[in-house]
């Protein structure tokens, strides 16, 4: 496994965090949000690839924040462009699909389908999707060869529960044997262990709402909400 998916995910697992999957995908996320709104936005074939397929809520939301108001504008346009284009040519010759009294619609209008597309498309998914499943790869390559990551492995502070289910299930597939057994086993207890423990900290979170509690110590209390939205959502906030 190149070195290029080894030290990325070696460092998340390394970094104390409730999720280090999300840790990997959230910079992912982050670079190919600078690569979308660095000096590439004006290359023709990004641009024509963003105009095709746009982008989803929560990458827009990101693009918006990076601050390169006059690259989303222009970004912006084209794609509107293209999609007013597109949109006027279909709804030409497209009439709406009927469904009987009884009887389902069984089909989509042209329009129809080319909305349904473009609102489950997005150019940053897609540019992460690719590197993010060689991360998950790297995972189980590393446990099966590297004691340095199970121990890092081991040591970690457990999984959002996308992430923990997507791990378990595809360790069937990339991992067999005692490998299989172990790496279950560490896996659910992680997990569990892990669950309990912020939600023990989002209890005593609420807990010192209570004037009785008002003078004891928060101990890890005082961030549990953003570390459970990221055990719960796997969404970082601030």
């Amino acid at each position: 496994m190149e070195k290029l998916y080894t030290i990325p995910v070696q460092d998340a697992f390394n970094e104390k965090c409730e999720c280090p999957v999300c840790k990997m995908y959230e910079s992912l996320e982050n670079n190919a949000i600078e690569f979308v709104m660095g000096p590439s936005y004006m290359e023709d074939d990004v641009r024509m690839e963003t105009d095709k397929i746009g982008f989803c809520s929560k990458h827009i939301r990101m693009m918006y924040a990076n601050q390169n108001r006059l690259g989303l504008g222009l970004m912006l346009k084209t794609h509107m462009d293209k999609t007013i284009k597109d949109l006027e040519e279909l709804a030409k010759n497209d009439a709406p699909v009927k469904s009987g009294l009884f009887k389902k619609n069984t089909g989509e209008s042209a329009v129809t389908a080319y909305i349904n597309k473009l609102t489950n498309s997005c150019y940053v998914c897609n540019r992460i999707k690719d590197i993010f499943e060689r991360y998950i790869e790297t995972i189980f390559h590393m446990y099966k060869t590297d004691e340095v990551f199970r121990k890092s492995f081991a040591e970690s502070q457990g999984f959002c529960t996308e992430h923990y289910g997507l791990l378990r299930s595809l360790a069937p597939a990339k991992l067999s044997g005692d490998k299989l057994t172990s790496f279950t086993e560490q896996l659910d207890k992680l997990y569990i262990e892990n669950m309990k423990r912020v939600r023990d900290d989002v209890e005593w979170f609420t807990d010192k709402f209570d004037y009785r509690n008002a003078d004891k110590p928060w101990g890890t209390a005082k961030d549990a909400l953003p570390r459970a939205v990221i055990k719960t959502n796997g969404i970082k906030i601030e």
